[in-house]
C-alpha cells in the first residue's frame, strides 16, 4: 500500500540507502554520525557535511558502493 520513503525529499545519499533497503538508523549505527546529521545528509541535496563527517559517511557508503566518490553524492 505505502512505499518506503514516498513523498519525502531525498538527497543522493538518501536515494542510495532507499535503493539498497537500508534505513537512516542503519546509517547512524554504521557511520557513528548523529541522527540529526544523517537526517540532513539523506534529505537535503545541498547539504555538505564537515570533512570528518564526510569521511565517516563515505566510508559507510563505500561498504554499499565500493567505487563511490564524495563528489558523486555531495557538491564539493
Amino acid at each position: 500500500m505505502f512505499k518506503f520513503g514516498k513523498g519525502k525529499p531525498r538527497s543522493k545519499v538518501g536515494k542510495l540507502i532507499d535503493k539498497h533497503g537500508y534505513t537512516q538508523e542503519n546509517l547512524v549505527k554504521a557511520s557513528g554520525v548523529s541522527r540529526n546529521t544523517v537526517s540532513k545528509v539523506c534529505s537535503d541535496p545541498k547539504y555538505v557535511p564537515s570533512p570528518s563527517v564526510l569521511k565517516k559517511i563515505m566510508k559507510t557508503i563505500r561498504s554499499i558502493e565500493p567505487g563511490a566518490k564524495a563528489d558523486d553524492y555531495f557538491d564539493i
